[in-house]
């Protein structure tokens, strides 16, 4: 194998690099077949490897279908212009220059990479109307929900590169809460109008608040009619960008914000890569996530940051019922060399993960200030196995809660809201095990660093199913107290430090075959069955 990059990380010089394309006997971008191997040394799972999409030579201008960049011209219908003769032509590059281009919802075709120049913006109108409520999955579930802005179904080869940014207005689509924001901030959304649930809970629309009071999490249930599906259609916010079945798709180097729901969500998609993209969303966005990957299927995840307000790398795989017959885990997936900041957790697993996790990588990465570092979740009820995870090499700064969390008791609230709320940890009743008893059992944490946290760990399992077989090496944590693990069984500690403030260093609560190799400190035992 050639490598195009010195060992040093120097680029090449471009005739070297031509020269050696002519000598393989391919395209100019022959270099993309490769950038990512170095992903694959000692990949502790087997996974294929997942390359760059091609696309024909072809390309086009937004600017020759009508489209104005001024931020105030609909350019809805010249996206669609420009998708459909490229579509014609078998594919190509959809360049959209320096400008604010002003639109209505835009659907992905395969073989088009939508191209966003230096200067770029690509603005969404925040008018509903403009989104028909669409068939999809939400939070898990099947649904129907407003069309994304960015949307696409059963493509292959798709991408959405460049250096431009793409903005969601999701502040005209999400709620907000007074606790979440400063004085001045509550007083520039609520002059927009709206309604209260609460004095302290604003909505932008009616509908939103109907909606809300009809709901299971964001989903509302058992809607018959048009007429009822229209009453709730602005509570029914979109995720920013929908990629469904769809099949090589490639995120690079584009901001994407301010997205009315989830900002990035691949369903059920295949070989996916994300890469040296920003994902923002303001730190009081509801339902703000960044990246939701569901149900997918070999993924690629570097080199990028989230700054986001719910969590940041998030995997899921269906909820419930919904998500066991669907059956499709998320597995094969690798995550390096990416940054969070905020959000209520930096690499998530959960809550919707009835279709199982498997065979995940989570190395070289950053959480700075978030609720929870690794973030573990789901409930009774949802069944799945998340197994075989693998996270290297992870450091942290400022986590609000625990850099470490394992939560069987997930009830819809961040770490940050149950610790402020008051809620007394559930009753650690033993039930029957059924195909609605999550599992999460094989997982392997090494090189983990941790600055100013508020408790080391805690691991909240069930007594009917333990977590079960999880082993940190080589962690270094300093907290004002320490580590909790309940409800767990084969937990291995090597070469693990906790520095504590308050109380002992670890306390274990109903615990079987605990395995302390070079652990120090105070280890307090207790029995509660």
């Amino acid at each position: 194998m050639i490598r195009l990059l010195s060992k040093t990380g120097f680029a090449l010089p471009g005739v070297i690099y031509v020269c050696l394309c002519m000598l393989l006997g391919c395209s100019s971008d022959c270099g993309e077949e490769n950038k990512y191997d170095y992903l694959y040394e000692n990949l502790p799972f087997d996974m294929p490897r997942v390359s760059v999409p091609k696309f024909p030579a072809h390309k086009v201008y937004l600017t020759a279908y009508g489209a104005i960049g001024n931020g105030v011209d609909l350019c809805t219908d010249a996206f669609a212009k420009a998708m459909a003769d490229l579509e014609s032509k078998g594919g190509g590059k959809l360049i959209v220059p320096n400008g604010i281009w002003f639109t209505g919802p835009i659907v992905l075709k395969s073989n088009i990479n939508l191209h966003l120049e230096k200067g770029a913006i690509i603005l969404f109108s925040p008018d509903a109307d403009l989104y028909p409520l669409v068939e999809t999955v939400f939070e898990g579930l099947d649904t129907r929900r407003c069309q994304s802005p960015i949307s696409g179904r059963n493509l292959t080869n798709v991408a959405i590169t460049g250096d431009g940014a793409i903005d969601g207005n999701g502040h005209f689509w999400r709620p907000v809460k007074r606790e979440k924001v400063t004085e001045s901030e509550w007083k520039n959304i609520t002059s927009r109008g709206g309604v209260y649930k609460r004095p302290t809970y604003w909505f932008p629309h009616e509908k939103t608040l109907h909606g809300d009071t009809i709901s299971d999490m964001n989903v509302p249930r058992n809607l018959q009619t048009e007429e009822e599906w229209e009453a709730v259609k602005n509570f029914l916010r979109p995720v920013m960008v929908s990629l469904i079945e769809c099949k090589n798709v490639y995120l690079q180097g584009v901001i994407f914000q301010n997205s009315p729901a989830w900002n990035l969500h691949p369903l059920m998609c295949e070989n996916v890569i994300i890469d040296g993209v920003a994902v923002r969303n303001p730190s009081y966005a509801q339902n703000g996530d960044g990246l939701d990957l569901e149900s997918c299927k070999n993924s690629i995840i570097v080199n990028s940051s989230f700054d986001v307000g719910d969590d940041g790398i998030c995997i899921k795989s269906g909820k419930d019922e919904d998500g066991r017959r669907r059956a499709r885990p998320c597995e094969n997936v690798i995550v390096d060399n990416c940054t969070v900041f905020k959000g209520h957790g930096g690499f998530v697993v959960g809550s919707e993960m009835s279709g199982g996790v498997k065979n995940i990588l989570v190395s070289n990465c950053k959480f700075l200030g978030t609720d929870v570092g690794l973030r573990f979740k789901s409930k009774r009820g949802r069944g799945g196995v998340v197994e075989n995870i693998f996270v290297q090499d992870v450091t942290m700064m400022d986590i609000i809660t625990e850099p470490l969390l394992f939560n069987l008791y997930y009830g819809g609230m961040s770490a940050v809201e149950v610790l402020e709320s008051g809620i007394e940890e559930p009753e650690a009743r033993l039930l029957p095990v059924d195909e609605t008893t999550p599992a999460f059992k094989n997982i392997y944490v090494r090189g983990l660093m941790c600055k100013n946290a508020r408790r080391a760990m805690y691991f909240n399992g069930l007594p009917e199913q333990k977590i079960e077989n999880i082993t940190i090496e080589d962690a270094f944590i300093t907290a004002r107290i320490g580590a909790e693990i309940a409800e767990s069984e084969n937990i291995t500690f090597k070469n693990v430090t906790i520095q504590q403030k308050e109380g002992e260093a670890l306390l274990l609560k109903n615990c079987e075959e605990i395995n302390l190799n070079d652990f120090a400190g105070e280890v307090k035992t207790v029995t509660t069955r």
